[in-house]
This record gives C-alpha cells, structure tokens and sequence, in this order.
C-alpha cells in the first residue's frame, strides 16, 4: 500500500496554548463534547519505526477522518522506537493537535517509549490514546508507574503487530477504533468535569 499523506490529511488550524501541571501532574485538556466534537479536532498520529506502526496508525487516522471529521496529520517519531519524544518535536506535536493516537508498543523498549510519549503530551493538555501489544502490558504498566502515573489508561491488541499482513493491519485498526474514540472521549469529558 502506497501512503499518499498530503492526500489524506488535511491542514492544521491554529495552535493553542498548553499548560501543565504542578510536580509533573498531569493536566488533562477539556477540548472535546462527546464523540460529535471529533469534527475538526486535530488528531496527531505519533509512530515509532516498528514495522506497521505506521500503517496501523495511519488506517485509523483515515477512519477518524471518514467516521468522525476529524484532522488528522500523521507524524512519524524521528528516532528509534525506543526512545521518548522530545524537545523541538515534542513541542511541535503539542502546538499542532488537540488530540494525539501514540504507538506501537510491540516490543518492550517501544512500549516504555509510547507510554512515556502519552504520558508527556497529557501533562501538555493533549489526550492521547497510546496502543501496545498485550505481551508488553507489564512493561507499559511499569513504566506508568515509574512515571509516577500507575493507573495511566492504554489500548491493547494482541501480539504481535510486526509480522501481520496490510488486511490484518487494516482489521486491527477497525477493532482498535472504538477504543481509541473512547479513551479520547473519556479524557476529555474527565478534564471538563
């Protein structure tokens, strides 16, 4: 499957400032009302270079888009899978979604690394959805914790995604969705509350 980015993301609107918290707590950002504010929400898909990361997180970017009118960009991380984002491209990421889908976890190292990456843009005012693999669940909670948020929510699959074919990508993106749209949801209406 040929990727035609341009074609399939639209543009940003303006970015909007962020805030975090007090002693690294973690401010959630109150953008959305229900599953309806998708429309126009800016939805950031962070993949790390794990074979069909890119492609699992860009299938939901184009479900997100089609389902919900959501904007959508894809961006993939600049370094190994097992390193967090930082720096200029954190903040480029922040200043550009209100909203962010974060993976895959399908190793160990790559799974510490998306949930540090989820952790991070949520203590920026992003809500993201951060998929792993369920063979590193205990990696992503440990990780949580020693990012001092042990009961940090994420999505599973199973494993592993590496090896599946583009139709068993495409499937797992269409079984992942409704966790995706809910955990965006729910982070959001948390915040609001």
């Amino acid at each position: 499957m040929t990727l035609d980015h341009q074609a399939l993301f639209g543009a940003f609107l303006s970015p909007h400032g962020r805030a975090s918290g007090p002693q690294g707590h973690l401010v959630r950002a109150a953008r959305l009302d229900g599953v309806a504010a998708l429309a126009g929400a800016r939805v950031g898909l962070l993949w790390n270079t794990k074979r069909n990361a890119e492609l699992l997180l860009v299938e939901l970017g184009r479900l997100l888009i089609e389902q919900y009118g959501a904007e959508v960009t894809a961006r993939q991380a600049p370094y190994a899978h097992a390193v967090p984002l930082d720096g200029p491209d954190l903040h480029s990421l922040i200043d550009s979604c209100d909203l962010a889908v974060v993976g895959v976890g399908d190793c160990g190292s790559c799974a510490a690394a998306a949930i540090n990456d989820g952790i991070t843009l949520e203590r920026h005012g992003i809500p993201a959805a951060v998929i792993c693999s369920d063979a590193f669940d205990v990696t992503a909670r440990a990780t949580a914790e020693v990012q001092g948020d042990p009961d940090y929510p994420f999505l599973t699959t199973p494993h592993p995604i590496a090896v599946l074919a583009e139709t068993q990508v495409v499937r797992r993106a269409e079984q992942l969705l409704p966790g995706v749209v809910a955990r965006l949801i729910v982070q959001a209406e948390g915040a609001a509350s």
